[in-house]
């Protein structure tokens, strides 16, 4: 008899506790000894590649009957944690979280519409004219930018050129936006101009924002409520949705009746679990004060926990008020939160299970004895938890996305159009090259010089006019059918602005240059961790070619190459 895999012994002792009896002890033993090398060849000898390829089938037969998602599964789907630069998760002594919008997941309507609701009556009350506004989240999605210069949200591609603009709540044409911005770059360090939207806590601004442009625009705001220009606007708008935060009303009413605003998610205590039994040190940091950061903590983690824990019983260290981003730049009074009431005291050092406000990530470091890439930071916010954890400290970094669900499969529902799309283009190409071939033909006739091919060669300068005018025609007609389809392209995910991870048909948004720069992982949400162990080594995969992306895989998310096996 053949000696068993690994797997196979595997199985054996999975499931003899539970009172499969089938496989008896003593030929558990024997296979025991059989792998080891008592009493028979060692089950490790041979080729290594033909020891690897059966001990691999064995796994994945193991996994599937168990029940569990083999390694490779779960990168082919919405909720896959996708990888920009390689991370092994062996190496990280701890994992900080920040909490909104990333351990619990607001209710974008609810929470956002909310949000608009309070910033619109502090505009009423400023002297606005706000009567007939309703909150429209599909005018905005994330990784857009607003212009307050000329009143528009734009679109960017990676490198910063405008691919779609709305002036107000009116898209612009193509024709428009090349004529207003004609090779003029979008540059986030211009931030008098530029505001990138990388949150949805931005969604809300956003569409106050251009609403009261349409206003503006058509005078129904005086030089006496706000300056008549869109940068005044903004100001004004910004300061309206601040006072509604400062104020604490919003937050109020959201602690009062949580579960109207917060989608539970059973999943994502179990997987902060395991990374903790698995020995990582668990940090929540976030800029939230600690009464809201415990009540909402308590409502979306507690009734999932084991036993009696509670959700504080996760955390090696629990950080609120941080003041990120300028918690990973500078240092801020240190206080420990002492009482269930939020009283505080001056503290110097923090210790592994304090509870604090204030501080700084190097004081994390210092308390915890890690530092740099030992540590790895989980967040929405590409700016304020991303890249400032990135640039200054070198922590890895994790983004949560959760449009990403939804980008995924709305790519998927798209593939049949961008098919017809590409094979269209690929036709017009054909057609374009031959067009170019005859004119050039036609160009070096009538300089005196050898046509060098044979169709030109074989037609005189009528012909050669006749050919190339159908040809045109030819074209001509190919982009009146391209042209709507590519103003169609990405409307399973948002019938304005097309995909979030992509800027017209070939590139890159300028949104998910900013995850491949500064996000080592991004997914849509803390749980996906859940299907993958602690022990996760993520890779990041070479880039495809773009003669590559003409294939079937190219009707993957722009994500796809970080996740090829």
């Amino acid at each position: 008899m053949s000696n068993p895999t690994i797997s196979t012994l595997l199985v054996t002792s999975l499931f003899l506790p539970f009172g499969i009896v089938s496989l008896s002890l003593p030929r558990k033993a024997s296979h025991f000894s059989s792998l080891v090398g008592l009493g028979g060849r060692s089950a490790l000898e041979g080729p290594i590649e033909e020891v690897a390829r059966a001990e691999a089938g064995e796994a994945e037969d193991l996994l599937r009957h168990l029940g569990i998602p083999g390694p490779f599964s779960s990168r082919y789907s919405p909720r896959g944690i996708f990888c920009s630069r390689t991370l092994n998760l062996r190496s990280i002594s701890a994992i900080g979280y920040d909490m909104d919008y990333t351990l619990m997941h607001y209710n974008v309507m609810a929470w956002e519409g909310r949000a608009y609701e309070y910033c619109m009556d502090n505009l009423r009350n400023m002297g606005f004219p706000v009567d007939g506004l309703a909150f429209d989240p599909d005018l905005v999605i994330r990784g857009l930018v607003i212009d307050k210069e000329k009143g528009n949200l734009v679109k960017p591609d990676r490198f910063g050129y405008i691919k779609r603009a709305m002036h107000g709540t009116t898209m612009l044409s193509t024709r428009a936006v090349s004529e207003m911005y004609g090779r003029e770059l979008v540059d986030l360090r211009n931030e008098s101009r530029w505001v990138f939207l990388n949150t949805l806590f931005s969604v809300s601004e956003a569409v106050a924002f251009m609403q009261m442009v349409d206003r503006l625009d058509e005078g129904a705001i005086s030089a006496e409520i706000a300056p008549l220009h869109y940068k005044g606007l903004y100001k004004a708008v910004g300061k309206a949705l601040f006072k509604a935060h400062v104020e604490g009303q919003l937050k109020n009413e959201i602690m009062s009746k949580p579960e109207l605003f917060v989608e539970p998610d059973p999943e994502m205590p179990l997987a902060l679990l395991d990374q903790k039994e698995a020995g990582k040190k668990l940090l929540l940091i976030t800029n939230s004060d600690y009464h809201y950061t415990d009540k909402m903590m308590q409502h979306s983690f507690n009734k999932f926990l084991p036993n009696d824990m509670g959700w504080r019983d996760l955390f090696d260290m629990v950080i609120v008020s941080a003041r990120k981003p300028e918690f990973f730049q500078m240092s801020h009074p240190l206080y420990e939160v002492v009482t269930d009431e939020g009283l505080m005291r001056p503290c110097f050092k923090a210790c592994t299970g304090g509870l604090y406000s204030g501080g700084s990530a190097q004081m994390v470091e210092n308390s915890l004895k890690i530092h740099g890439d030992e540590i790895l930071y989980v967040g929405d916010h590409i700016h304020t938890d991303v890249s400032q954890s990135k640039v200054h400290l070198r922590w890895r970094t994790a983004l949560i996305c959760r449009e990403l669900e939804e980008e995924y499969n709305a790519l998927i529902r798209s593939s049949s159009h961008r098919a017809t799309l590409i094979d269209l283009i690929n036709q017009k190409e054909v057609v374009g090259d031959l067009f170019n071939q005859l004119r050039l033909a036609l160009q070096r006739r009538t300089k005196g010089r050898p046509a060098q091919t044979l169709a030109a060669t074989n037609m005189d300068n009528q012909g050669l006019t006749e050919t190339m005018q159908k040809l045109l025609l030819v074209m001509q007609r190919l982009d009146e059918k391209i042209a709507p389809m590519l103003e169609a392209d990405g409307e399973h995910f948002s019938k304005r602005w097309g995909f979030l991870s992509r800027a017209g048909l070939w590139d890159k948004s300028h949104l998910m240059r900013q995850i491949e720069k500064y996000a080592d992982i991004y997914t849509s949400r803390v749980s996906n961790f859940l299907h993958y162990t602690p022990f996760m080594y993520f890779h990041s995969q070479e880039q495809v070619f773009r003669v590559l992306w003409l294939s079937p895989s190219y009707f993957l998310p722009c994500f796809y190459p970080h996740y090829i096996s």
